[in-house]
């Protein structure tokens, strides 16, 4: 605070931006959006931007056991992205270091969907977890 400039970056989740399932887990993601929004207004004044990250499913070591059980775990859910896959580790952090850099200065309290068009609206997912 003393420094009068400074960057929060919360990881949030796509879970949290819309009821997909795993109710504990996106509550507290929605819970973390919310806290992004009031801490951005109470840390402005001290020159502190708050902002989130909303990833989509992303390839990361935890999903190997699934992968050794089930080879093509991948090929449904690709299918629930516009992009046509799963985000990538790097994909989340060019993210982030666009909102904690100069170039994202006038940015603060906003969640950004790193999520491949998930949140733009999938009706294959809907449809596979059973709400269409």
């Amino acid at each position: 605070i003393e420094a009068r400039r400074g960057v929060i970056l919360n990881i949030a989740s796509v879970n949290g931006m819309f009821g997909i399932g795993e109710d504990a887990y996106s509550a507290a993601k929605a819970g973390l959006l919310n806290l992004t929004q009031n801490m951005a207004m109470r840390c402005g004044k001290h020159g502190i931007r708050v902002n989130a990250i909303s990833p989509g499913t992303i390839r990361t070591p935890i999903w190997n056991e699934r992968l050794a059980l089930d080879p093509h775990v991948f090929d449904s859910l690709n299918a629930w992205y516009a992009l046509g896959r799963v985000g990538e580790v790097e994909d989340v952090a060019n993210a982030a270091l666009f909102l904690c850099s100069s170039e994202a200065s006038w940015i603060t309290g906003v969640n950004l969907p790193v999520d491949g068009g998930l949140t733009a609206g999938s009706v294959r997912m809907i449809d596979d977890l059973g709400g269409g």
